[in-house]
């Protein structure tokens, strides 16, 4: 499992900036990954001294997880290994139902920050990655 070190996620968004509260029906982007990479990154950004997580999608087999993020981050991820996926409006919005019949909030909107901050996101992936990789190994 490989992720990108480039610390510049492309987005108009500075460090530690998230939607502003009126810009909950607004599109956002979703960073699609594995469920156990996912499951560590949020542990890992729950952790974090600072850090904010946004809401997090998982698939009805929770075989992935999805990040809310700002829209405009999709236009240059590319951690390997995760997917990122531009809305543009035509879907995901932030509301407490779960926005396919097949899915569920893992940390719905309202309980969370409004948005993961994509620099903050990627290195919570890239240290995912590193653990499970590290885990693997020593069996």
């Amino acid at each position: 499992m490989e992720t990108s070190q480039s610390n510049d996620p492309c987005t108009t968004e500075t460090p530690g900036t998230v939607l502003s509260p009126t810009a909950r029906d607004e599109a956002c982007d979703l960073v699609t990954v594995p469920a156990r990479q996912g499951l560590e990154a949020v542990d890992i950004l729950r952790r974090g001294a600072g850090e904010t997580v946004g809401p997090v999608l998982h698939d009805g087999g929770c075989d992935t997880l999805g990040f809310v993020v700002p829209a405009g981050t999709a236009a240059c991820w590319d951690v390997p290994g995760s997917t990122c996926t531009e809305t543009n409006g035509r879907g995901l919005r932030l509301h407490p139902e779960a926005p396919a019949e097949d899915s569920g909030w893992l940390l719905p909107p309202g309980e969370a920050d409004l948005a993961t901050d994509p620099v903050v996101l990627r290195r919570a992936l890239g240290e995912a990655a590193r653990l499970i990789e590290a885990a693997d190994n020593c069996r």
